[in-house]
């Protein structure tokens, strides 16, 4: 595992304070605003908090940014089903869950302006922010839904040999090209019906390959 993945390990089970969260919605929003332009000083002055509470929290902003990556990325949920044994209806509902509300997440201009920042950073070695938001974006998100597909597969619903490559399979159908599109700078919009018509198109296309005949696993 890597060090940023560690990282990754070690805080991205702490939840942010409320005064926290504040500042890392300022941080999304002068991303939003100013793309690359980013400094402490900005931070603060928007957060009405001081460098020195900035510095404490997160270390440089380096961390800073790994912790608005984070919190960004916990907008993205996987369905809950409190460990209690899956049938098709609640499987289906958590998987469309999980996809509509990433896609909701993805074509906003938050996440739109971060990943471009992510992806000139990965191109030119400036910083590992690129680092950063696939270990807290990506794999982060891989991680909270493969549970949910192996407790399908538990319950005789699904059936895959690995859970990393079902996902990739379902992210895919999930997303098809509409975060490239969107990073090339298309102007694509999606209602919340369009999103809840692709998420369950999605979940669907998903069944339809990984699906088991069970309706019922206990029979």
């Amino acid at each position: 595992m890597s060090n940023t993945m560690i990282q990754a390990a070690e805080h991205g089970s702490e939840t942010p304070s409320a005064r926290q969260q504040v500042v890392l919605d300022a941080v999304l929003d002068l991303i939003v605003e100013g793309g690359d332009q980013l400094t402490m000083d900005a931070v603060a002055r928007r957060a009405s908090c001081s460098k020195e509470t900035l510095y404490k929290w997160y270390r440089d902003r380096d961390g800073l940014l790994r912790a608005t990556v984070q919190w960004q990325a916990s907008r993205v949920r996987a369905g809950r089903y409190d460990g209690q044994p899956l049938d098709v209806a609640t499987l289906r509902d958590s998987l469309k869950g999980f996809a509509a509300n990433w896609l909701q997440v993805i074509v906003g201009p938050t996440s739109i302006a971060l990943n471009r920042i992510a992806i000139g950073h990965a191109a030119s070695g400036r910083s590992n922010l690129g680092g950063i938001v696939l270990a807290n974006g990506r794999f982060t998100i891989g991680e909270r839904l493969k549970p949910l597909l192996e407790a399908g597969r538990a319950a005789g619903l699904l059936g895959f040999d690995d859970s990393e490559t079902a996902f990739r399979t379902f992210f895919g159908l999930v997303g098809r090209d509409i975060q490239i599109r969107l990073l090339l700078g298309d102007a694509l919009a999606l209602s919340a019906a369009e999103i809840d018509h692709d998420a369950e198109t999605a979940v669907d296309q998903f069944l339809a390959l990984y699906g088991q005949a069970r309706s019922h696993p206990n029979s």
